[in-house]
């Protein structure tokens, strides 16, 4: 039976080794088990308590002190240490934990909310333009302390195009819906071809606009709340414009002002801003797919400087290998679930 599931695990690509850890299995064992002609699983587990195991009467007395009225509304964490101060040990904060939790007494009783758990953004992998599209609203400071404008900003995951961007008086979600449907027109989107990302905004989550975006077969996608690392490529959008030189130190007077430097950081950002992680080219020729030509010119010309001058160079030439994907929220590997469950 186990030399069958893991044959048949094997046989639908997954390596040996990890079809064996999922089951609690060493491939030795694994091994000796074919050279024995074994089919089932022989291990029997342990046959003896181990012997620092809590006796009943210990056990019973770690569940009287935690519920005693003056420890009942007190973590094991606190517990324990007021215990040595008497000096009395029972047992580890952890052994205390372990007994209310298998006794059922570990229910949360504050009257603030449970701990939810946030499952990450599903990944988005974008092979070429409008598969993936990102976007946010940053504040602009008005003319009145305390009073703001709205840049909404949607950009291209793929190619970190701004294809679309308004500025507005106030966060709606219809302003968002007329920017959407201006920019899949213009880049002429097709029904089930686009993934929207946003952030948990009020603008972002209204039902006006995911009904909208379900009624033309957009697919949504949303940050945990919070989480500005759910949403980086807006992120850094925002930060590389509001981190120019040209980006007024002081508020804007006026909102025609303000859509003034809006227009001009759209143009030089899509067609001057030579962005580090595509390559140093364009988002436009990203975008548009120049960029192809461009990367293979550097590399060209690149080659042909080591071979006019080889002892300059002591590797290998400067990677300019096109990118063909760019993803977005990746999945974790075992290792970074566990770190991201420990956070």
């Amino acid at each position: 039976m186990i030399l069958g599931l893991i044959d048949e695990a094997v046989t639908a690509g997954a390596r040996q080794s990890k079809a064996c850890d999922v089951i609690g299995l060493s491939p030795r064992t694994l091994e000796r088990w074919r050279e024995q002609g074994i089919g089932e699983d022989r291990r029997a587990g342990p046959k003896h308590s181990p012997k620092n195991k809590l006796s009943a009467k210990e056990r019973a007395e770690v569940l009287r002190i935690a519920n005693a009225p003056e420890n009942r509304d007190l973590s094991p964490k606190q517990i324990v240490p007021m215990l040595a101060d008497e000096g009395i040990y029972i047992a580890s904060e952890s052994t205390f934990h372990r007994i209310l939790r298998e006794e059922k007494q570990l229910q949360h009783r504050e009257p603030s909310r449970p701990p939810t758990k946030r499952h990450r953004p599903e990944e988005y992998v974008a092979t070429g333009p409008n598969q993936v599209w990102s976007w946010d609203i940053t504040y602009m400071r008005g003319p009145v302390r305390g009073t703001f404008f709205y840049l909404y900003v949607m950009m291209d995951v793929w190619s970190r195009k701004i294809v679309a961007w308004t500025l507005q008086e106030e966060e709606s979600a219809e302003h968002a819906q007329a920017m959407i449907a201006a920019a899949c027109e213009r880049e002429r989107v097709q029904r089930d071809q686009l993934v929207i990302h946003s952030d948990n905004g009020a603008p972002m989550k209204a039902a006006t606009l995911l009904a909208f975006l379900q009624g033309i077969g957009i697919v949504p996608s949303f940050s945990r709340p919070s989480v500005s690392n759910d949403n980086p490529y807006s992120e850094a959008l925002f930060r590389t414009a509001k981190y120019r030189p040209e980006y007024p130190r002081s508020p804007f007077e006026s909102l025609e002002a303000a859509r003034r430097w809006a227009t001009w950081f759209a143009d030089w950002y899509n067609t001057q801003h030579r962005h580090s992680s595509i390559k140093f080219v364009t988002p436009d020729q990203r975008h548009t797919g120049e960029d192809v030509e461009i990367l293979a010119r550097r590399t060209a010309l690149y080659e042909d400087a080591k071979a006019r001058n080889p002892d300059r160079w002591t590797k290998e030439t400067r990677d300019w290998t096109h990118i063909e994907e760019v993803v977005l929220n990746p999945a974790l590997n075992k290792d970074e679930h566990a770190a991201d469950a420990a956070a």
